[in-house]
């Protein structure tokens, strides 16, 4: 039985795999709290930002946006827009997480790194994979969330703030839509 290179075509978009990759960054400052992978964690000072500047989580709101083709966080939920002001992360990403299934895609997995001098973070990991997956609507094991230094170099290393970088696998097969 042959089969032709058009069926094929159609094969592959019926079965479709994608990738995106997202990168965040926020000055640490006094007088704020800081808060990562939506978890409250202790440390005397916190990330600035319009919303509460979770580095962790707009790194994979934008890891979510590049491989659903939905733009990017700011194209989202746009910067000084009164409706965003310190608005938690954790909902912005519940939104992320409709949107993506409103594509039709359902998430494979996120991998998200966390880069920071202070404080130290493993502590907080498991909490942090539990609020994600509860805020996508996924099992927490789709979801590894990591911590790194940058051994003592550049803004991160002197303390000047915090950076998360993401990528997200997406999935139109029906197995892998929760």
């Amino acid at each position: 039985m042959k089969s032709s290179t058009n069926e094929n075509k159609e094969s592959s978009r019926d079965h479709e795999m994608r990738i995106g990759s997202g990168y965040d960054s926020h000055p640490l400052v006094p007088g704020r709290k800081l808060i990562l992978g939506g978890v409250a964690i202790p440390f005397t000072r916190g990330l600035l930002g319009w919303s509460d500047a979770d580095v962790a989580i707009h790194a994979i709101i934008d890891a979510l946006c590049g491989a659903a083709d939905l733009g990017d966080i700011g194209t989202l939920f746009p910067p000084q827009d009164p409706e965003y002001e310190d608005i938690s992360s954790l909902t912005l990403l519940a939104k992320t997480g409709k949107l993506v299934k409103d594509r039709n895609f359902g998430i494979v997995n996120i991998d998200v790194t966390i880069i920071a001098q202070q404080p130290h973070l493993s502590p907080f990991t498991p909490k942090m994979r539990e609020r994600l997956g509860q805020a996508l609507k996924i099992d927490p094991a789709r979801i590894t969330v990591k911590a790194t230094s940058t051994n003592g170099l550049g803004f991160i290393g002197r303390e000047e703030g915090i950076a998360a970088q993401a990528v997200a696998l997406l999935s139109n097969y029906p197995t892998t839509i929760p």
